[in-house]
């Protein structure tokens, strides 16, 4: 499942990342270019914004929620959304590209010494270079997933 979600939403649109959906942020006003997208790489509009999305109903999600754990629970719900923890962390939380394995010395002066002497899998992302490894998040971001019911 492909995502586009809008300005209102940036926190869900990360966390759709982490889960490992291929999710647009889209910050632009353009009702046509929003509608254009999603038409064109067949992607689910998530949106809090009924006047964005009146004419593509059925391609579109209505988040009624402010609190993100309760954005999860509704997209999740209402699109019976699975996660597969094989899929968890391959994409940038920042861009959305998904990530590389890159070897553990390439990686040693972009990383905190602590992290680079204690992980030895790490992914970077091809467009914005940020680097990624299997920290103390890894538990948290599937803890809160499971409150969530994914």
């Amino acid at each position: 499942m492909r995502f586009i979600v809008t300005k209102e939403l940036g926190r869900l649109a990360r966390w759709l990342r982490i889960a490992g959906f291929d999710t647009i942020y889209f910050i632009a006003d353009k009702k046509a270019t929003l509608a254009l997208t999603a038409l064109r790489d067949n992607r689910i509009i998530v949106t809090r914004s009924k006047e964005k999305t009146d004419y593509l109903e059925k391609q579109t999600v209505m988040i009624e929620s402010n609190k993100l754990e309760e954005q999860l629970r509704e997209i999740i719900s209402k699109l019976k959304l699975r996660i597969d923890e094989k899929n968890m962390f391959t994409r940038c939380t920042l861009c959305n590209e998904v990530l590389e394995d890159v070897k553990k010395e390439e990686v040693k002066k972009e990383v905190p010494e602590y992290v680079y002497q204690h992980q030895d899998l790490f992914m970077k992302c091809p467009k914005c270079k940020k680097i990624y490894w299997k920290g103390s998040h890894w538990g948290h971001v599937k803890e809160v997933l499971e409150l969530c019911g994914l």
